[in-house]
């Protein structure tokens, strides 16, 4: 409790004099949980920060959790942001890939920032942006978050309130699509966003990307993509 009340006291001293959120985090993966904090701060903290790519902050109504992610943390992620683009553009499905931007809603008091997110059915609406409103542009259709050591903030509240339609979520060792249906998520098997894909498919990719020469991942994930199929069968 002492360590979590110096944190939200030095993220309310001036610029000149705090350090920022990402010294206050272990080079290692590692997560931070700051209760109590006004939507204003939470807005300070991300203007401190929003020339680092590190730590990741995601606010639920008063709550802040920045999280410094491992290199395992970071190569699933970039792997499965590579793979959605790899597969849509095999599939011929339009995509706009715009990373971890900062979303965020005052009017909900919620924000993230994503370990990767696209825009698929909503495309068209964004490309060419230089910067996403969420009160006048839609969120993004794709999420991906990867979460290996459990978050202490539950982000399925927070995606689902801004109205994201699908989370790809990896643990480390598989992954499990999420779809919005009412204001709740249920575990799928196929992706809307993305069809034909499932989870098994995705997961059995994923996997061979972290062992596999890029070029030898790329051939076989194109080759899936390209071979007549039913939806689960499952890569070579």
């Amino acid at each position: 409790m002492k360590a979590r009340a110096a944190r939200a006291q030095q993220l309310e001293r001036p610029a000149s004099e705090k350090r920022s959120v990402a010294e206050a985090l272990e080079p290692a993966e590692q997560r931070v949980l700051l209760p109590g904090l006004s939507w204003d701060t939470y807005e300070r903290i991300l203007a401190d920060n929003q020339e680092r790519s590190v730590p990741r902050l995601a606010f639920d109504q008063g709550v802040l959790e920045a999280m410094s992610p491992s290199t395992e943390h970071e190569v699933l992620g970039r792997n499965i942001g590579f793979l959605v683009g790899l597969l849509a553009a095999e599939l011929g499905i339009d995509v706009v890939d715009v990373g971890s931007t900062t979303f965020r809603r005052a009017d909900l008091q919620r924000g993230f920032e994503p370990d990767g997110c696209f825009y698929v059915q909503n495309a068209a609406r964004i490309r060419g942006k230089t910067r996403i409103d969420l009160k006048v542009d839609p969120p993004p259709d794709l999420v991906i978050e990867v979460d290996i050591t459990n978050s202490s903030l539950n982000k399925l509240p927070i995606y689902a309130q801004i109205g994201v339609f699908e989370v790809w979520r990896h643990d480390g060792q598989r992954l499990v699509i999420f779809r919005l249906e009412g204001s709740q998520y249920v575990a799928v098997a196929a992706s809307a966003v993305l069809p034909p894909v499932t989870d098994a498919v995705l997961s059995d990719l994923v996997e061979q990307g972290t062992r596999l020469t890029r070029p030898v991942w790329m051939r076989i994930v194109r080759e899936w993509a390209r071979q007549p199929r039913k939806a689960g069968d499952q890569p070579a």
